[in-house]
């Protein structure tokens, strides 16, 4: 999973630095190093980062006062301190600060990559959750306007329809669980609409047919899989 994403690491210590840098490059990431929180700053303001490592202790601007500056304009990305404190008020003034984790020295890399890996994967599941706008093949899906775009024109779904799809988009490639798409789109009839679900099924299939390398298939005792190249679509 390591291998898109860019870190940011701020530390003063040259030696510590280097080593970090290293390692989390072999891992797969793409780690810029600065060595005080000003050129931080510049370098956070210059690039796009996945996560940011900040050292707490630095000269010219301390981590704290970094990642206030950082969390003025970006509320976002995450942040992991890392301070050779182990006090609670300074570890709580780290989570004021927008802090996603706080490591103490002296930590085993491996520890750091598991957190890395961990806060890294519940971004991706609230970015994906969040989508609204997906290519899919030749398609592009508006789920907002509720407007589904492909070779054949565009055309306007129903709110079931809508529905229905977008959740198969944020499921692509993998399995939309029967019951989980019932109780999510037809929640308000106060019954759960199966037949229902299979016929809209079929409408998306016939809406999506213009395009071979899309199909939605059936995983026979649990749900359905839009098998597809789909990326989020740039706003």
């Amino acid at each position: 999973m390591s291998d898109t994403y860019k870190i940011l690491l701020c530390e003063d210590d040259e030696n510590l630095g280097m080593l970090l840098r290293e390692y989390l490059q072999a891992k797969g990431y793409e780690a810029t190093l600065c060595p005080d929180g000003e050129a931080g700053l510049l370098a956070f303001r210059s690039g796009s980062y996945s996560l940011c490592i900040l050292d707490v202790m630095m000269p010219k601007k301390d981590g704290f006062t970094l990642a206030r500056e950082i969390r003025a304009t970006d509320t976002e990305t995450p942040i992991i301190f890392l301070t050779a404190k182990n006090l609670r008020d300074d570890i709580l003034e780290g989570f004021k600060m927008g802090a996603d984790d706080y490591i103490t020295k002296p930590f085993s890399m491996e520890e750091l990559t598991l957190r890395i890996e961990a806060i890294l994967r519940r971004t991706s599941v609230k970015k994906t959750r969040d989508k609204t706008n997906f290519n899919i093949g030749k398609y592009t899906f508006d789920s907002m306007k509720q407007v589904l775009t492909g070779p054949s024109g565009s055309r306007k779904l129903t709110t079931k329809e809508n529905g229905l799809l977008a959740l198969l988009c944020k499921n692509a490639n993998d399995i939309l669980q029967r019951d989980y798409a019932l109780s999510t789109i037809w929640v308000e009839e106060g019954q759960f609409k199966a037949r229902s679900m299979d016929v809209y099924i079929a409408k998306l299939r016939s809406f999506l047919k213009d395009d071979p390398d899309v199909e939605i298939i059936n995983i026979h005792g649990q749900g359905y899989k839009l098998v597809c190249p789909i990326t989020e679509e740039e706003e």
